[in-house]
Order: structure tokens, then sequence, then C-alpha cells
């Protein structure tokens, strides 16, 4: 397939499915098998990979949010900066004690109509608290901005993403889910799920050429890197696009709109897991 298309496609799939509560793992995995040819392993690998684009795009979206980071870190920045502080290196620690043993041990031994079960689970949860939100409190809105959030639902959020390393699992819905199921404001659920993107999927990328070298080795030398840089190039400009219009849904404040999207969405996502048996 020529360059142009394929990094076209793979940056659409990359851009689109990142952001949105469908495992962006099980996308790629399934193009890198069906129009690369990959293997399990070379198509998780070069999912990774592929997550560049897309931490490119929320690195220019928050770059706002990122100052306000460093600057709290060099005990420059105000209270509400260091709580932003505080969500991101608790979120991200907690993040990489779930996630590496889970890439390490378990990644290679699960596969199978198993792996789309979490998802599934992820996605009953959440139309059923919107069923709850719908008979007893037609008029709930969630209230909770990031300064009413404490230590606590730091790392709860961290354990979410964290799960995220398990094949079929995505990362946005997860995050986001935990969130909205502590009490955050949509639009405040999106822009921590999505601002704790950057270092997690960093995290993920280096754990992948510490520990699997080899395998990034083969899979760059079987993907062009023209098509590489295209798709890219496509899953930063997708990104920034999808992550606008995502929070103006969720500053519509629609919550059971919001919840019962969300666990549609990750319901069919687990049931696609489930029958392809890829993540």
């Amino acid at each position: 397939m020529d360059a142009l298309i394929l990094g076209i496609i793979l940056g659409l799939i990359q851009g689109i499915s990142e952001w949105i509560p469908i495992s962006s793992k099980t996308q790629i995995l399934l193009a890198s098998t069906f129009i690369l040819g990959l293997g399990f392993s070379e198509g998780y690998v070069f999912g990774l990979f592929m997550e560049i684009g897309t931490i490119f795009a929320a690195i220019i979206y928050f770059r706002r949010e990122i100052y306000r980071v460093i600057i709290a870190l060099i005990g420059k920045g105000t209270e509400e900066d260091v709580v932003l502080l505080k969500y991101v290196v608790i979120s991200t620690i907690i993040t990489g004690i779930m996630g590496v043993p889970i890439y390490l041990f378990i990644i290679n031994l699960i596969k199978g109509p198993v792996i789309g079960i979490p998802m599934s689970i992820l996605g009953l949860i959440l139309i059923t608290d919107g069923i709850v939100i719908y008979f007893s409190r037609k008029s709930y809105i969630p209230r909770k901005s990031l300064k009413d959030l404490t230590i606590k639902d730091f790392a709860i959020v961290g354990f979410a993403q964290g799960l995220a390393a398990l094949p079929g699992v995505s990362r946005s819905g997860m995050t986001t889910s935990a969130l909205l199921l502590l009490g955050v404001k949509p639009e405040e659920a999106f822009r921590l799920s999505f601002i704790e993107l950057i270092p997690a999927a960093l995290g993920a990328i280096g754990v992948t050429l510490i520990f699997s070298k080899h395998t990034v080795e083969t899979t760059l030398h079987l993907i062009s890197f023209g098509a590489l840089g295209i798709s890219i190039v496509v899953a930063t400009i997708v990104s920034i696009f999808l992550i606008s219009a995502l929070l103006r849904f969720a500053r519509s404040n629609r919550i059971l709109l919001i919840v019962f999207t969300l666990g549609a969405l990750a319901l069919i996502s687990g049931i696609i897991s489930s029958i392809t048996g890829l993540g």
C-alpha cells in the first residue's frame, strides 16, 4: 500500500481512537494485522509508537497546564498549580506501579475473548450509573473540580489508568470514567484525563524501549518510516480537533448523555475485543 495512504489511515485510527473509550490498541492491532501483516507483539509495539502523535497533540493543546505544572515544580506556582502537579505525579506513579508489571508479565499471556472483559464491565458500570442517576437524581450534575479531589482520588485515577496496560482496555475510557464516578464535572474529567495521557504515554514508550528493544527494532524494519511519519502528523492534527470537540461536548453538562455514551462505547469496544481476541 502507498505510504501516504497507509500513513493517513493509521493516523486517523490513532487520532480518533485514543480519545474516546474504545481501545486504541485494539484498533491499531486490527489495522497492523490486516494491513501490515504484523503479529500480536509487533502490532502492540507499533501502537505505542503511534501514540507519539497523540502526545504531541496533548502537549500543544494543554501547553498552559504543562507550564503550570513546571512552575509548581520549581516552587513558584499557585495553590491550584500545586494540586495539578500532585495529581499528575501521584496518578503517574500509581499507573507505573500497576502498568509495568502488567506489561511485563501479562501482555503476552492474555489473548482471546477474555481481552474484552474489562471494557465490557466498565461499559455496564457506566450504563448502570446512568440509570441510577436518571431514576434517583434527574437533575444530578457532578460538581467536583480538581481542587476538591484528594490523594486517594488521584491514586484511584492512577489505578484505573494502570489497568489500561491490559490489551483491550482504553486509557481515556478508564480515566475519564473513574473521574466521572468520583463526581468530577464532565469537562474537568475529560481535561484531567487528557492531561494525564502525556506522562502515561511517555512512560509506556520508555518501558517498551527498555524491555522490548528487539521487538521495537523488528517492527521498525517492517514499517516504512515515511508512513510512520505521516501517520504521526495526521494523528496529531486529528487529535487536536477531537480534543476540542470532546471538551465542548463535556461542557454541555448533559451528564446522562455523557455517561450513557461513554458506557455504550466502552461496551462496544469490549465486545469487539472479545470477538477479535486482539487488544
